[in-house]
């Protein structure tokens, strides 16, 4: 299990401001090329964003459910990144003096992801969501 973990100078709100708003997913979590939906009750349990993942000519059309959604503290979420498999990621989010600390865990529960030896994926999850939680800072504080 990968645990990503920065202290964001923006407050829970506004994390979760960005969270609640389906069309900057693409542009705060790295991989996501587009959005090409999402449910109109989003964020709410059980609703889902209709998004794309790759680069052009290699785009998958894929979709992302909210399995928690209890702001301003934790985001969890079921991604799907066929044919790889599908992902768990929980956000969770403290605050911390004029700021925030977020904790991002992801791990893969289903398919040929999980055959990823873990240290491995660690690695390779830590890049991509360090990056991830940067950009998720900058939209917080409105900077996309």
């Amino acid at each position: 299990m990968s645990v990503t973990v920065r202290l964001l100078r923006c407050t829970p709100a506004q994390v979760f401001g960005v969270l609640a708003d389906p069309w900057v997913y693409p542009s705060w979590v790295v991989g996501a090329s587009r959005m090409r939906a999402a449910d109109p009750a989003y964020p709410v349990t059980g609703s889902k964003l209709h998004h794309s993942i790759g680069v052009w000519p290699f785009v998958l059309n894929d979709e992302t459910r909210v399995d928690v959604w209890d702001p301003p503290r934790r985001m969890v979420l079921l991604a799907k990144t066929r044919p790889f498999g599908e992902e768990r990621v929980a956000i969770d989010v403290r605050p911390h003096g004029d700021g925030c600390l977020v904790r991002m865990e992801e791990y893969a529960v289903a398919g040929p992801a999980r055959l990823i030896p873990r240290p491995l994926a660690d690695i390779v999850l830590l890049i991509r969501n360090r990056e991830s939680l940067r950009r998720l800072e900058w939209a917080a504080r409105g900077r996309m």
